[in-house]
């Protein structure tokens, strides 16, 4: 690697597609240094479902539009992201190297060996907290485990929570002396073709404006009596704001501080608020096991039921993939996931109680089913 001690930043993008309150982004900033925005299409990694590919698309995009009116712009790059970021630091001198951390096991094991090895280079390595709320290490019981159970987690996660100012939004971007190569997105084919199944999508704004617009959208309304209606699948009693915080087009963080905010200004119930702000939690919650049992996508979280003998079933199994299965909320669910790529949380544990307990095919199928779709 060719690297220079004032040469530019790059900041790796990932599943933190927003330039409000983005932690890496900030310090790149802070450190005077031209910027380097990258993306890379990890091709290491388990390939990303049809739907998500689709949002992808339509984030990136947004991004770069965001990037390119503060004078910047987004680079792209498939394939490994080590070789990628390492190309970029011997054509370009970086020198510096930041992004925001994630948690499942492919992504921990491979950034961290990356810090490393940047580090033994001369190359500055940073990562920062962009992501959640409270990382999942710093939450134990009192006998110093990880939680099992929401609840008692989350009594834990909210003591060790500390509400912070939002790092500051670039105004403007300093651009490197020369800019590296990128890809084309229109050349990575994520939106479908052949045939383009998507025409239900456009009830969705990917990127950082429409994540904003829809949690104004929710604090301005439906927020005043979402513990009742957020069970209620035909009424839209929800944030839907979930696919949005998974890109990171809006942090946990700022979800937090504007709830925070209708409350103080009489605008949401304080009850209400609190029961939306719990659902954050569920999201903590998540990636608190995801990390501690790193295997629990592909693993029972109970070693005991990898005794249970499933059914083989495709015919069973298409039904319900399809919606029709004749059982009405099950299909109105299933089809309401394939048609939008969003499925009501309730409606969600039902379907999924459906496929496990009732026609006992292994939640995996499953899994796969919603990862696509």
């Amino acid at each position: 690697m060719r690297e220079d001690p004032d040469g530019p930043a790059i900041v790796w993008f990932r599943q933190d597609l927003r330039l409000s309150d983005n932690s890496a982004l900030a310090a790149a900033v802070a450190s005077g240094r031209p910027i380097i925005p990258l993306y890379v299409l990890d091709e290491t990694a388990p390939p990303l479902g049809g739907a998500s590919l689709w949002w992808l698309d339509k984030s990136l995009a947004s991004l770069d539009e965001s990037l390119r009116a503060l004078g910047s712009r987004l680079i792209l790059r498939r394939g490994d992201p080590v070789h990628q970021i390492g190309e970029i630091i011997a054509t370009t001198g970086a020198g510096a190297v930041v992004w925001n951390r994630l948690y499942d096991k492919h992504s921990v094991a491979r950034d961290s060996a990356l810090k490393s090895d940047l580090r033994a280079e001369g190359v500055e390595a940073a990562s920062f907290d962009g992501g959640l709320l409270v990382e999942p290490w710093t939450v134990k019981s009192g006998s110093g485990d990880p939680y099992k159970v929401f609840t008692p987690f989350w009594r834990a996660a909210r003591a060790v929570h500390v509400e912070r100012p939002a790092c500051p939004t670039p105004g403007s971007l300093a651009a490197p002396t020369a800019w590296p190569d990128s890809e084309a997105l229109a050349d990575w084919g994520l939106h479908p073709t052949r045939p383009d199944w998507s025409a239900g999508f456009d009830i969705w704004t990917p990127g950082e404006a429409g994540a904003r617009a829809l949690l104004d959208l929710f604090l301005g309304g439906p927020v005043k009596a979402y513990a009742d209606q957020r069970n209620l699948p035909g009424v839209e009693g929800t944030s839907r704001l979930s696919p949005h915080l998974h890109f990171g087009e809006i942090g946990p963080r700022q979800v937090w501080r504007a709830a925070q905010a209708a409350t103080d200004a009489g605008d949401a119930p304080a009850d209400q608020a609190a029961k939306f702000l719990a659902e954050l939690g569920w999201r903590e919650f998540n990636h608190h096991l995801l990390f501690h049992w790193p295997d629990l996508p592909t693993a029972n979280f109970k070693p005991e039921f990898d005794r249970f003998v499933w059914r083989d079933d495709p015919v069973a199994l298409k039904a319900w993939r399809t919606g029709r299965t004749g059982y009405p909320i099950v299909d109105a669910g299933m089809r309401e996931l394939w048609t939008t790529g969003f499925m009501h949380n309730r409606v969600r544990m039902i379907v999924a109680s459906f496929l496990i307990k009732h026609l006992m095919i292994d939640w995996r199928q499953g899994e796969a089913w919603f990862r696509d779709t």
